[in-house]
């Protein structure tokens, strides 16, 4: 399974990567919108993980450019907004997977599986961790 990281902040990228099963091979990891772009054209991945709040072009906008140049790669959005509206414009880009930072470590793995098999996964929690309907 080859994976593209898209992410602004090289730590959590970093950390990311440590909870990809060897399974998964990281061809690429990028820090902007327009790497982004760039390098899944080029690297074709199975799974794009990326961040919405990038420089030079946001994540939401590089989802939407890759979908009207062809790319299938399943996208995985990995963020720290959990408002209703950004779910909606990430599942409307093209992406199935929405999860907020601080439940990637419980919940990444379960997206993968979910996205893989073409279905929704959405995390969503407010300050208290609690699921918001």
């Amino acid at each position: 399974m080859r994976v593209l990281l898209a992410d602004d902040h090289p730590h959590f990228s970093e950390m990311l990567a440590t909870l990809l099963p060897a399974r998964f091979e990281i061809i690429g990891n990028v820090g902007d919108g327009r790497s982004l772009v760039e390098a899944a054209l080029r690297h074709k991945p199975d799974l794009i993980l990326t961040y919405i709040s990038m420089p030079v072009l946001n994540g939401i906008d590089a989802v939407e450019e890759l979908r009207k140049l062809g790319c299938e790669s399943k996208v995985i959005f990995l963020t720290v907004h959990s408002d209703a509206e950004f779910v909606r414009s990430c599942l409307a880009c093209g992406a199935l997977g929405y999860i907020v930072k601080p439940r990637v470590a419980s919940d990444l793995l379960p997206a993968i599986q979910q996205v893989l098999a073409g279905h929704v996964f959405a995390s969503i929690y407010d300050l208290d961790e609690s699921p918001i309907p």
